[in-house]
């Protein structure tokens, strides 16, 4: 057989449905394209008038007027741009997917800054209209002089009809949509009105909404406000925001009504170009822990909210905006295609928000030390995210201790060397565990307060990778940095006989007994847990329902207190066989006092708690 070649031949008629009903993914976005084009057309007659090869007389603004005639059925985009000649519209309309901004730029490249603020890239974003229209047409008259006023017609996108326009006797282009039955809901004013803000808030032309039934009523009234915003904040320079503008905006575009803590001006022009703001909101508890709202734009035009593969999924618990032309959407602009370049661009936010944190914490501390409480979680959740943005902030990630003071994890080993080296004890309960504090600071000891829902992981993460550091909860054991330095006074003998007074009425609540000379005397006995099986325990119960193969309970040592009165006139009765009742009687109730300063007890443990109390009222009484 003989080498074949040729070109691949492709049907309007097979293709066309394709590009219609299946190309973009929402219904709405035939106005975003519409309205982008119509900022096309205006972008390029203002480049033309700027290189001197067009006239501006200045006899209007730029603009782009939305008007719904719901008597007719239409949805008419009207622009004051560069307009078409008929030789145009077959080149640009006639052939599908042939870019009228690309072949703008290429043809004046040369002549043009770096800055391209051409939206469209693909030529399709026009047809994007016959989603929703049983007929479109276009009046159009070129910025050239003398140009002919031209009328394209389309039933179906396939056949048209070109003619002479009868409306069209000012520079710019009409595209009036008659609208299919089933896409009514867009002769609704607000409707219209909404889908225009949603991705059209920050186009750089002024676009207006006019409806039949308003047009004479208003002729004599005030001038129309545009709908958008054409000179959004993220597009000014960092130096020439104030404060007050940048909560306004947070304020306008998110409708929230509480101020932010503070913002990242996101500024950059090389290797990519990268503008936008992003705020970090202050939660009112960790509950409030959902996504927030990260707008990405593309040339002002929206695209969506939260596109993971750009904003990092830990930034998107912020609220915020991202506009990057650079971005290698994929033809509907509704999402990105695979592009290493996208992979910097998030690399390089995740950077800009480590620098923003390095900066607060060296030049703002007291500040700082206000939002950490706010922004503790976040932070976290973004190091246990991305191990590459904690080796960025690993050094000003805070930690509040029981005296109230924000500190480092480097501070508390330092300050703690001596007396514990390189084991860092935390509160999870200030409230429960309020006597292990309290025995703390007795000591001149410190811990930090971790008591969030994300601090079991964060505490296994920081163990990871700050080798030789561990975490002890404070009622884990901490018989070491507790007891007196000076010798025990009782002999082993003593010490077992009393951990045998114990042993016996226990009734299986402790696994363990040891008798210490703690420095506070009024504590007869504290309950000490293990860390790694009250971790085991926890892990077990967060999944729930799951065979992990073994059952975990938590390890509790009763350390006695050879200091308290109590002990020491139990372990003088101890022979004192008429008071057997008595002794294990108190034995019982010193135990769950233990128990009960470290966590509830169950219910049948405290009706035993509640009975016992009640019965050693009585024998006081009684005396």
């Amino acid at each position: 057989m003989s080498v074949q070649k040729g070109n691949i031949s492709i049907h309007t008629e097979n293709i066309f449905p394709i590009i219609k009903k299946w190309l973009y993914s929402d219904k709405d976005i035939f106005i975003r394209e519409l309205i982008s084009n119509g900022c096309d057309a205006v972008s390029k007659y203002k480049r033309l008038v700027s290189l001197g090869e067009a006239k501006d007389n200045g006899e209007n603004e730029y603009k782009i007027i939305v008007s719904i005639n719901k008597e007719e059925g239409t949805l008419c985009f009207t622009d004051n741009g560069i307009g078409m000649t008929a030789e145009e519209i077959e080149k640009y309309i006639n052939q599908v997917a042939f870019s009228g901004a690309e072949d703008f730029f290429n043809k004046y490249k040369d002549k043009m800054d770096e800055a391209n603020d051409i939206i469209g890239h693909f030529g399709l974003g026009f047809y994007s209209s016959f989603m929703v229209s049983k007929k479109v047409q276009i009046d159009t008259k070129s910025f050239i002089d003398d140009a002919e006023p031209v009328r394209w017609v389309s039933e179906d996108g396939l056949e048209f009809e070109i003619s002479k326009s009868d409306t069209k006797t000012q520079r710019g282009t009409s595209i009036t949509l008659y609208l299919d039955d089933d896409s009514k809901e867009f002769l609704n004013e607000y409707e219209v009105r909404s889908i225009i803000e949603k991705y059209c808030s920050f186009l750089p032309v002024e676009i207006y909404l006019e409806t039949s039934d308003k047009k004479e009523d208003d002729e004599n009234e005030a001038k129309m406000e545009p709908l958008n915003d054409t000179n959004p904040l993220w597009l000014k320079s960092p130096k020439d925001c104030t404060d007050e503008e940048y909560k306004d905006f947070y304020r306008k575009v998110f409708h929230s009504f509480d101020e932010p803590l503070f913002w990242i001006h996101l500024n950059v022009d090389y290797p990519f170009n990268l503008k936008g703001i992003l705020y970090f909101p202050k939660l009112n508890n960790e509950f409030e822990l959902v996504e927030g709202k990260v707008k990405l734009y593309n040339n002002q035009v929206f695209v969506a909210d939260n596109i993971k593969e750009v904003i990092p999924e830990f930034l998107l618990l912020l609220k915020g905006v991202i506009d990057c032309p650079d971005l290698p959407l994929n033809v509907s602009r509704s999402f990105l295609q695979n592009d290493r370049d996208v992979s910097k661009i998030s690399k390089h936010i995740v950077k800009k928000v480590a620098d923003k944190l390095k900066s607060l914490f060296k030049n703002e501390r007291e500040e700082y030390n206000k939002f950490w409480d706010d922004i503790q979680v976040f932070i976290k959740y973004g190091c246990l995210k991305d191990e590459g943005f904690y080796d960025k902030i690993k050094d000003y990630v805070l930690f509040k201790d029981i005296q109230g003071n924000y500190i480092t994890l480097d501070d508390y080993k330092e300050v703690t060397k001596d007396k514990h080296e390189n084991k860092v004890f935390y509160v999870s309960d200030e409230k429960q565990q309020s006597q292990y504090i309290k025995l703390f600071k007795e000591r001149n000891l410190n811990a930090v307060v971790l008591d969030s829902n994300i601090d079991n992981h964060f505490i296994s993460f920081i163990e990871y990778k700050e080798a030789g550091t561990t975490f002890n909860r404070i009622d884990s054991d901490i018989s070491d940095v507790l007891k007196n330095k000076d010798e025990s006074k009782l002999s082993d003998d003593d010490k077992n006989k009393l951990k045998e007074l114990f042993k016996q009425v226990s009734e299986d609540k402790v696994n363990d007994y040891s008798v210490e000379s703690l420095k506070n005397e009024d504590v007869p006995a504290i309950i000490l847990i293990s860390e790694h099986t009250r971790r085991m325990k926890e892990m077990q119960s967060r999944f729930a329902g799951m065979d992990l193969g073994m059952n975990f309970n938590e390890e509790k040592k009763l350390v006695i207190n050879e200091n308290n009165t109590m002990i020491q006139k139990l372990l003088s009765l101890r022979d004192s066989e008429d008071k057997k009742e008595k002794i294990d009687l108190i034995c019982k109730q010193i135990i769950d006092l233990a128990l009960l300063s470290n966590k509830e007890l169950d219910p049948e443990e405290l009706e035993g708690f509640i009975q016992r109390s009640n019965k050693l009222m009585s024998m006081i009484i009684s005396l």
